[in-house]
C-alpha cells in the first residue's frame, strides 16, 4: 500500500556538498559555513568532523545545517584546526543516521573520516567481494566500500592507500578525507564533480563550489584535477596524479541545475552559462508572447538570457514560498497538488490579460509544472508558452545524480507534442543537444549528457541509486 505520504520527487535531486579545512583555528565553524553555502546540493542530513591532529570529534545529523548545528556547545566539541564536512542527499544507501557523513572508521593507525559527492559504479561488485573476504559493513552506503578498499592496503604511506583504493573504483566522485594531521582531496579521472582548491590566511580550504569560497572570503586557487589525489600536511600541498585524465565527461547538469549561479564551476561562470542557455533557447525556440517569466529559483537566470535575446520583458510572474522546509507533505492524496501551491503563487497583475513565455531548466514527471501551468492560466494568462532550457531527460543517472526510473521519465514515455497537451500549454519547446553544448567551453574537455542520450561514457557494472528496477 502506497502512503499518502510518499514524497514524489519532480526535479532532479541534488547530489552531495563536501568541505575540508586544513590548519584554520576555527577550522569547524569554517566547515559550517561553507556547508551553508553548498545547502543546495544536500537537505537530508549534514555533518563535520574535526581534528585536534590527535583525535577526531563527530557531530552529524538529519536536516538542513542550520538544524544539525544549533548551538555553540556544538562547536565547541569540534576543537582543532582542521576539519571536513558534507550535505548529503542519499543516492545510495538509504536516509538512516549511520549513513549521514562525514563517516569515520578507524584504521590500523589512527582514526579516517571521509566525505563523498557522487557515486561508485561498481560499488556492489566491490562490496560483494569485500563482505566474501570477511569484510563486516556499517553503513549501506558505496562510501564504505572506498573505506574498506583502504583499510585493506599494504601501503607505507596513507596517500599509497588511497590511491591503490582509488584505482580500483569506477564512477563519478569528488572526494575530502582527513587522518589526525592531514586532510586529502581526490577526484574521479573524468572529472564529473567539481572540487575546488582555496586559501584562507593561509589555510586551505576545499569545496564542492565556489561560492563556499565566497562566504568564508578565501580566495579560490584552482580545482582538484581529474585523477588527482590531494594531500595537505606539514602546511604543504602534494599532488599525486592517480589516474590519467580521460578527455572529460563532466556533468552538464551541474550547469543546467544542480550548481549555484554565484558558482565558478569546470572554469567556467555558472550564471554566465545559464544565460546563454537561455539565449540559446530563444535563437532556437522564439515564442510571440508579451512577457518571459521563469519558475523560480532555479530557472531565473536562463529566464533572463531567454528575456533578453528575444527582446521580451522579463516579469516575476512566480512567487515562490521559500519557508516551507524541503518537502511538504499533503495530509491526504486528494489534496496532491496543493504542495504546488505552498510553494508557488501566481501574481495577478502581472499574468492578467498576457501571453506568457515560462522558462523552465528541466522537466522530470511533468507533475509540478502542470499545476504551475494550470496556476498561471487561473491567475488570467491568455497563452501559456512553455521553453525548457535543457533537452528531455530520457535516462536515469548513474553518476551522483538521483533521477526516476527510466518508466517515471515523462519524456521516456511521451513525445514533446504529447508532453504539451499534458501540460495543458499553447506550446513547448526543449533546447536540443547541440545548443546545449553550445553554451559551455570546450577548453577543458568534454560533457556527460547521458541523462538526455541514454549514452553513460563511464561503465556502469551494476545499477545503482534508490531507483534500481526499472
Amino acid at each position: 500500500m502506497t502512503s499518502c505520504k510518499t514524497r514524489i520527487v519532480d526535479k532532479p535531486e541534488s547530489n552531495c556538498g563536501t568541505v575540508a579545512v586544513y590548519d584554520h583555528a576555527d577550522a569547524a565553524y569554517l566547515a559550517y559555513l561553507a556547508l551553508y553555502a553548498l545547502q543546495h546540493r544536500g537537505q537530508e542530513s549534514a555533518g563535520i568532523v574535526s581534528s585536534d591532529s590527535e583525535k577526531l570529534q563527530k557531530h552529524v545529523g538529519h536536516g538542513v545545517v542550520a538544524d544539525v548545528f544549533s548551538d555553540q556547545k556544538t562547536f565547541d566539541r569540534l576543537a582543532g584546526r582542521m576539519a571536513i564536512g558534507h550535505n548529503r542527499y542519499s543516492t545510495t544507501g538509504g536516509a538512516s543516521i549511520l549513513n549521514a557523513q562525514p563517516l569515520v572508521a578507524n584504521m590500523r593507525d589512527g582514526a579516517l573520516a571521509i566525505s563523498h559527492n557522487g557515486n561508485f559504479t561498481n560499488s556492489g561488485t566491490l562490496r560483494h567481494e569485500l563482505v566474501q573476504e570477511g569484510a563486516i559493513f556499517q553503513t549501506t552506503t558505496d562510501t564504505e566500500v572506498l573505506v574498506h578498499l583502504i583499510a585493506r592496503s599494504r601501503a607505507a604511506e596513507m596517500h599509497e592507500r588511497i590511491i591503490e583504493a582509488a584505482q580500483k573504483i569506477r564512477g563519478a566522485f569528488s572526494i575530502t578525507m582527513m587522518i589526525n594531521d592531514k586532510v586529502y582531496a581526490l577526484r574521479d579521472p573524468d572529472g564529473v564533480r567539481p572540487l575546488c582548491i582555496g586559501k584562507k590566511n593561509g589555510a586551505y580550504i576545499i569545496v564542492s563550489e565556489t561560492c563556499a569560497l565566497d562566504l568564508i572570503r578565501a580566495t579560490y586557487i584552482r580545482d582538484v584535477k581529474p585523477g588527482e589525489l590531494v594531500e595537505i600536511s606539514d602546511k604543504r600541498l602534494r599532488s599525486h596524479q592517480f589516474a590519467k585524465p580521460t578527455s572529460g565527461h563532466k556533468c552538464i547538469f551541474e550547469f543546467v541545475y544542480f550548481s549555484r549561479p554565484d558558482s565558478r564551476i569546470f572554469n567556467e561562470n555558472v550564471d554566465k552559462v545559464r544565460r546563454k542557455l537561455g539565449k540559446n533557447l530563444a535563437l532556437e525556440s522564439p515564442a510571440d508572447a508579451d512577457i518571459v517569466i521563469s519558475v523560480p529559483d532555479s530557472s531565473n537566470t536562463a529566464a533572463v538570457g531567454y528575456s533578453r535575446r528575444s527582446d521580451l520583458k522579463f516579469e516575476l510572474g512566480l512567487i515562490r514560498n521559500h519557508y516551507i522546509g524541503r518537502t511538504f507533505i499533503s495530509p491526504h492524496q486528494k489534496m496532491r497538488d496543493f504542495g504546488v501551491r505552498v510553494k508557488f503563487n501566481a501574481v495577478r497583475g502581472i499574468l492578467k490579460g498576457r501571453r506568457v513565455v515560462v522558462v523552465e531548466d528541466s522537466i522530470v514527471r511533468g507533475t509540478t509544472l502542470k499545476q504551475l501551468v494550470k496556476l498561471i492560466r487561473q491567475a488570467g494568462a491568455k497563452e501559456v508558452h512553455v521553453r525548457v532550457s535543457s533537452p528531455p531527460i530520457t535516462s536515469p543517472c548513474y553518476y551522483g545524480m538521483d533521477f526516476p526510473s527510466k518508466g517515471e521519465l515523462i519524456a521516456n514515455k511521451k513525445s514533446v507534442d504529447e508532453i504539451r497537451d499534458y501540460l495543458g500549454c499553447n506550446s513547448l519547446k526543449y533546447l536540443s543537444k547541440e545548443a546545449l553544448l553550445d553554451s559551455v567551453s570546450h577548453d577543458n574537455g568534454g560533457y556527460c549528457t547521458a541523462c538526455f542520450t541514454g549514452d553513460y561514457p563511464i561503465s556502469i557494472e551494476e545499477k545503482i541509486g534508490k531507483y534500481q528496477h526499472e
